[in-house]
């Protein structure tokens, strides 16, 4: 099975790096440069996504390709073809900790088609088609790490009580009433993360809450990013109180993909998901 593959050591946390792979505006710049077309779909690739890619292989010769997201976590990132003419294609993204970046490891497997044919098509063609890509992709990578490092921070809340989380239902803008998100908003300017969960929630829904760790990758979101971090009640705190929400609900686990998400809390139903999962502490 041919093996090509590309290291780079990005000046970002993983979960950072994380996001931006499973951002299609990421994925769609890269092909782009190389002449191919990224289809329709979530800018925010979850397990289970379908990727749909028109490849330039030759001049004048394009290739629909269909791949599917497998899993997304600060660890890495796989995918695997669907439909498209090799017999056997995974891309597999592994990321490690490494001082305060990242090394990220790209790499693409697949089964030559058509025997001794194939063989030289791999050689002649697919190789190349395969390089420039993970060329394309390292130099996007390295390039969107800065302007998300140097960007502002948005902070989600996933509150849990008894095995249930707190959702909130959008009032503005327009395109979003209506729809549900995790309670959030800015970190201001000196301020931590965890001061701005507590402040979010404070100032939205009137309680008192502790930051208690992160969810997920970090999401990329226009021009900054958005973290998620789980929280939990602190003692005392009067209950949730929709201020500036239309409404509020505590949904299980078997409620969530019901809920009609925002496009970015959406790339977090998977983790959210496994955390309503955890027994809960008595």
């Amino acid at each position: 099975m041919p093996v090509l593959s590309s290291t780079v050591l990005v000046d970002a946390p993983p979960r950072t790096v994380a996001g931006i792979l499973r951002d299609a505006h990421m994925a769609a710049e890269a092909l782009a440069r190389l002449g191919h077309r990224w289809g329709d779909g979530p800018r925010l690739l979850s397990p289970g996504d379908e990727v749909r890619v028109v490849g330039r292989v030759l001049p004048g010769l394009r290739v629909p390709v269909r791949t599917v997201v497998g899993t997304v976590s600060a660890s890495g990132i796989t995918s695997a073809l669907r439909a498209g003419p090799l017999p056997a294609l995974h891309h597999d993204v592994t990321l490690t900790p490494d001082g305060a970046g990242t090394r990220v490891h790209d790499e693409l497997r697949w089964t030559s088609p058509l025997g001794p044919l194939g063989r030289l098509a791999d050689a002649a063609v697919l190789r190349r088609v395969g390089a420039d890509l993970l060329t394309a992709r390292r130099a996007v990578l390295l390039e969107r790490a800065v302007e998300l490092m140097a960007g502002p921070v948005i902070v989600a809340t996933a509150l849990v009580r008894d095995g249930r989380l707190l959702i909130a239902q959008r009032t503005r803008p327009p395109a979003l009433a209506g729809m549900w998100e995790l309670p959030g908003g800015r970190v201001e300017v000196g301020e931590s993360e965890a001061d701005a969960v507590a402040r979010e929630c404070r100032e939205e829904l009137g309680i008192a809450v502790r930051a208690t760790g992160r969810l997920g990758t970090d999401l990329p979101i226009d021009a900054a990013v958005l973290r998620v971090h789980t929280a939990e009640l602190d003692p005392g705190s009067p209950e949730p109180v929709a201020l500036e929400h239309s409404g509020l609900r505590w949904v299980g686990r078997a409620e969530l993909a019901g809920a009609n998400w925002v496009a970015a809390d959406r790339a977090v139903l998977a983790d959210l998901e496994a955390l309503l999962t955890v027994p809960v502490r008595r």
